[in-house]
């Protein structure tokens, strides 16, 4: 394994029409062991950013290094990379154990007995011995995966590269897959970037997050701090679901705290100690996740609550919780509620919401001035496990 380092690395295509900067200055290191996950909406540059890692797209601008060597000029067999496709691409003429050991046959300089001792050993730790004499059609989509995997890990490469794996898997196998593979990265240690627009994976598996949009890298962190404190309002957005309600609002003072209006409802407050700066009569975005919304009551042990009178438009059962449509002052909102909580369409309800749970960006930037807690500037993750 060995740290994997971008610094200020572009992108640039160019064609007839102009120049498209498709990753801009981006700037991260993988460390030595980690899982991180590149994540964001569809073309924001994240697979562009696997490809130029893996040699197979060439770097306009910027370094990358792998260890102590600079790679980023060299080519992919070079590199010292694996990597595993959103496609399987398997041989079909060959079986489970070929494809397997075909990279080894043809791209190292180990003998026939050395090779079979790592396919028997990647099959064992994947748990397809027995296909190891099945060609790929006469496997399902998870096995092939598996190969595909497979055929990555037995090069025991410095750095294993997966570009959507798993988006080709039905609902419940990728569940599965999922925990698999964090299991298998964790037995390799070995040092992994894996690409996803699926905010679910990336939230479960990831050591760390890095955040993209349109080409620009939003933040780096463990997934705890990214949603707990997201640094712009792009990234609070888009970790969630349902998504963060967000809004235009003015904050007002009025003694000790400060409270958050829009169209004659007042929608949070906190005191003024919660930020390091002062915010009367400012223009801010508010955000509310939908869990915060509590329609049963304050959370127990919150430092101060808001609450305003809202009206149920839809509620829909999703089996461990509910989703409810709110309408309050000119506004839509979604909670997400317990199960047993679930109010008639047209019922007026009270809505709770804690200090903590405030979030705030600025209108212009959309920059975070508050995120989750009291304390602005506290961002370790909830969980110690994670790096």
């Amino acid at each position: 394994m060995a740290e994997l380092t971008l610094h200020d690395v572009t992108k640039v295509y160019d064609d007839t029409d102009g120049s498209i900067t498709a990753v801009d200055d981006l700037s991260v290191s993988v460390r030595d062991g980690e899982f991180l996950v590149l994540v964001g909406p569809s073309g924001c540059g994240k697979s562009t950013t696997l490809r130029m890692i893996a040699g197979l797209e060439t770097v306009t601008d910027g370094e990358i290094t792998i260890g102590d060597r600079t790679v980023h000029h060299l080519a992919p067999s070079e590199r010292d990379i694996a990597m595993v496709f959103q496609s399987y691409a398997l041989y079909k003429r060959m079986t489970a154990g070929q494809n397997l050991g075909y990279g080894l046959k043809h791209s190292t300089d180990l003998d026939a007995d050395e090779r079979e001792r790592r396919v028997q050993e990647t099959a064992e730790l994947l748990g397809i011995e027995a296909l190891l004499e099945d060609k790929p059609e006469a496997m399902s989509g998870g096995q092939k995966q598996r190969v595909a995997l497979g055929r990555a890990i037995v090069r025991e490469p410095s750095v294993f590269l997966l570009d959507e794996p798993l988006s080709n898997l039905d609902a419940k196998l990728r569940s599965h897959m999922r925990t698999e593979l964090q299991r298998i990265q964790e037995d390799l240690d070995v040092t992994a970037v894996y690409v996803t627009h699926d905010q679910t994976e990336a939230m479960t598996m990831a050591d760390r997050l890095a955040i993209m949009d349109d080409g620009v890298l939003q933040q780096v962190a463990p997934p705890e701090v990214a949603y707990d404190h997201p640094a712009n309002e792009f990234v609070g957005t888009f970790l969630g679901s349902p998504a963060m309600n967000v809004f235009d609002a003015v904050v007002r003072e009025r003694g000790d705290e400060y409270v958050v209006e829009r169209d004659t409802v007042t929608f949070a407050r906190l005191p003024t100690g919660a930020v390091d700066r002062d915010l009367a009569a400012a223009d801010v975005r508010l955000g509310l996740r939908p869990e915060d919304l509590h329609l049963d009551g304050p959370p127990q042990d919150a430092t101060a609550a808001c609450r305003f009178e809202a009206s149920v438009t839809v509620s829909e059962y999703q089996g461990n919780d509910n989703f409810v449509y709110l309408e309050a002052g000119d506004r839509t909102l979604t909670a997400r509620v317990p199960p047993a909580v679930y109010p008639d369409p047209g019922a007026d309800v009270e809505v709770t919401v804690a200090a903590e749970d405030v979030y705030l960006f600025e209108p212009d930037t959309g920059d975070a001035i508050k995120t989750r807690g009291i304390d602005a500037e506290r961002t370790e993750p909830r969980s110690t496990q994670r790096s």
